[in-house]
């Protein structure tokens, strides 16, 4: 693989969407993801609650079949919530849902890029947790030249099914990166510094988040809850990190 394409030589390296975390994925010791609309801030939610959820690339009969198999709640479509299935990629929802030991998340971005990195330490993040999941990776010796980080903003889709980069996980990714320079950590590749400048210079990251397209679909549609919660920053120190399948605190 071409090194250009891997920001080789940097520590903490950026890109978007499964592709560019498969670009990245073999060429460093971590992975974080970012899909603060609202994979990632989900993860946050439910396993602050004691959850191990289980990542997976789509909501399909395969993704039951998987629930049963892991002996755990499926989240359903945020439309589809009911009494009976309770859980949903809606992390409003996850707050009001009964307790699940175990929950398979199903989504096509954040949780598809999650469900297929392979080789490397994966980690989800949120504008709820980027501080303490940038403190994390410095201190278990991550965004080294020698143990490379890749911050992954997942992005969301346009109709046609291609990439739409999104500015709430432009802000989440900048939001871990400027963390991880804050501790010490300065080897960024310019992919990786221009995302952290973007975090640092906004006016008002959480009036943005709410503003944003992603955030007016959201709030548009009734969800804008999720879309307050996705903006609590730093208000979570757990990070969640993909462990025997499922993310669960770091020790």
């Amino acid at each position: 693989m071409d090194d250009w394409s891997r920001q080789t030589g940097h520590g903490v390296r950026f890109e978007w969407g499964p592709v560019g975390a498969d670009r990245l994925a073999a060429g460093v010791a971590c992975l974080v993801v970012v899909d603060v609309l609202s994979f990632t801030t989900s993860v946050t939610v439910a396993v602050e609650a004691g959850t191990r959820v289980h990542p997976y690339r789509r909501r399909d009969a395969s993704a039951e079949a998987f629930a049963r198999r892991m002996n755990a709640a499926l989240a359903v479509g945020r439309r589809a919530v009911t009494d009976a299935s309770p859980w949903s990629l809606s992390p409003a929802a996850l707050r009001r849902a009964p307790f699940a030991p175990r929950l398979v998340l199903p989504s096509p971005n954040g949780s598809a890029i999650a469900a297929s990195a392979a080789g490397a330490t994966v980690v989800a993040a949120s504008l709820r947790n980027a501080t303490a999941v940038g403190a994390w990776l410095a201190a278990s010796g991550h965004g080294t030249v020698d143990r490379p980080v890749a911050v992954i903003a997942s992005g969301e889709r346009w109709p046609d099914g291609g990439l739409r980069p999104s500015l709430e996980d432009l802000l989440g990714a900048g939001a871990v990166i400027a963390s991880l320079r804050d501790h010490g950590r300065t080897a960024l590749s310019p992919e990786a510094q221009a995302p952290a400048a973007v975090f640092t210079s906004a006016p008002d990251v959480d009036g943005a988040v709410a503003a944003c397209a992603s955030g007016r679909e959201l709030i548009a549609g009734g969800f804008a809850e999720d879309v307050a919660i996705a903006a609590e920053r730093d208000a979570s120190v757990v990070v969640p990190v993909l462990t025997d399948g499922a993310f669960a605190p770091a020790p």
